[in-house]
């Protein structure tokens, strides 16, 4: 397997090697698939970062050493800002480009609150996003329809203008995000991320989250609650306290953090705040 370096610590082996990928990497659909799914079901969507106060950044090397280096997850910018390197290493054709959540609710001023990517192959135009959460295990070929993904159903419409929106399956936190196939303006993403993670009102400084698919689910842990969603069926389990809290990141996220224990108190205190308001 070639070797491919960026800087002075960033191996596409290294990537390769943290999400077990020992498949071909020619620029192609089955390539694209195959990682794809080994990033979400290796390295978890997670923004603890934020709720332990670190700042977080769009950075590729800062990311490498966070997400393989540390062995780490991360959020939209972080996920798909190393995915979409890896994959102009390999040599395809990528374009970054302004996702958008919930647009259909928020209006335009959501625009730049999710990184997506574009990437150009023989077969059409797909769009890659391993940054979503709870979104498409595989890429999706950017045309109207139904589609599913791991056995969860989603959908692909056309909006207004360049627009098109990616409906996300009925078990999902969000129920849509836009995207556009430009080039995202890049300040408007470092303005975005730093709002994501300093106001009050952002979901991501409200709620601490870990998402990852494994052994045939989508498991979540949003604060205290742990589910374990199918297709077909959810299960959820409360988080009895600090050292389990822990040691589910540690067993189900793959992540050895033993610093969250000190999150729990804020995790408490929002859960029975979202309690009181039901």
């Amino acid at each position: 397997m070639r070797q491919l370096v960026t800087g002075p610590s960033m191996h596409v082996d290294a990537y390769l090697e943290r999400i077990a990928f020992t498949g071909a990497t020619y620029p192609n659909l089955a390539t694209l698939t195959a990682l794809h799914r080994a990033h979400l079901q290796a390295i978890p969507y997670e923004n603890l970062d934020v709720q332990l106060g670190r700042p977080v950044g769009i950075g590729r090397e800062a990311i490498f050493e966070k997400m393989v280096g540390n062995r780490r997850g991360g959020w939209c910018y972080e996920m798909n800002g190393l995915f979409g390197w890896v994959l102009e290493q390999l040599g395809f054709k990528v374009t970054r480009s302004a996702g958008a959540v919930m647009r259909e609710v928020s209006g335009d001023t959501s625009i730049g609150n999710h990184l997506v990517l574009k990437v150009e192959l023989d077969e059409g135009i797909y769009l890659a996003d391993v940054g979503f959460g709870d979104g498409p295990i595989d890429p999706i070929r950017v045309a109207p329809g139904d589609f599913i993904s791991y056995d969860f159903e989603f959908s692909l419409s056309r909006e207004e203008g360049e627009w098109w929106r990616l409906h996300n399956h009925r078990g999902g936190g969000a129920a849509s995000f836009d995207f556009n196939l430009a080039a995202a303006d890049e300040a408007l993403l470092v303005k975005k991320c730093d709002w994501l993670q300093t106001a009050d009102e952002s979901v991501f400084v409200q709620n601490a989250v870990c998402q990852r698919y494994k052994a045939n689910a989508l498991w979540i842990l949003r604060g205290r609650v742990l589910r374990e969603l199918t297709p077909c069926d959810k299960k959820d389990y409360l988080i009895a306290d600090a050292h389990e809290y822990v040691t589910a990141l540690d067993e189900i996220f793959g992540l050895k953090l033993p610093e969250a224990v000190s999150l729990w108190p804020k995790i408490c205190a929002r859960h029975e705040a979202l309690l009181a308001g039901k």
